[in-house]
């Protein structure tokens, strides 16, 4: 399944035409067989980047954003504040994964990345550290095989269509609640 990617690169220093994290993860996404919906860069201001995806989640033609850079602890850093407050539900896993993972090659360094991932109004949201080691390892090892519909024993592409389905809250839709005791 060919899905719609936005990429967001968060730097006060790069720009599109030297943004290295970017590209490979525009050559990767291709390479699976995703389709490239947009691509920017905003820099270390968290009400930018905020803006440009909070533009991307309301706009249903965009499945997924990847943005890499602002993670960090710097003072600048305020990629995980900028996009945690958008969010309707977080990954937990994702980044203690990418932090074991990346743990393989950079070590004790990987404590300095507050990557994260979740979902809101329906599109999958991952936030990566900026290093292009840091972008190749998540989507080589992470990201790729859960926007691959055949990973098993599951995936995010088959979420997709159930992540803006109204909760049920009646007492009926929770399982056990009106089921016999046991004893």
């Amino acid at each position: 399944m060919t899905l719609a990617i936005a990429l967001l690169t968060i730097s006060d220093t790069r720009s599109l035409a030297d943004d290295r994290s970017g590209d490979a993860l525009q050559q990767r996404l291709a390479l699976a067989g995703h389709q490239l919906q947009d691509r920017t860069l905003v820099p270390d201001n968290r009400y930018r980047i905020r803006a440009e995806i909070s533009r991307w989640i309301a706009d249903p033609a965009v499945q997924v954003v990847i943005t890499s850079g602002g993670t960090g602890l710097t003072g600048r850093d305020g990629t995980p504040e900028a996009v945690a407050p958008l969010l309707d539900k977080t990954i937990e896993g994702f980044g203690e994964l990418f932090r074991v993972l990346s743990f393989e090659t950079i070590g004790t360094s990987t404590l300095q990345s507050r990557c994260l991932a979740g979902v809101a109004n329906g599109t999958v949201i991952f936030v990566l550290p900026g290093s292009l080691d840091a972008v190749q390892t998540a989507w080589d090892r992470l990201i790729r095989a859960q926007l691959d519909e055949t990973t098993r024993p599951c995936n995010l592409v088959q979420l997709l269509p159930r992540l803006t389905e109204p909760a049920d809250h009646s007492a009926g839709g929770q399982a056990g609640v009106n089921a016999p005791a046991l004893g």
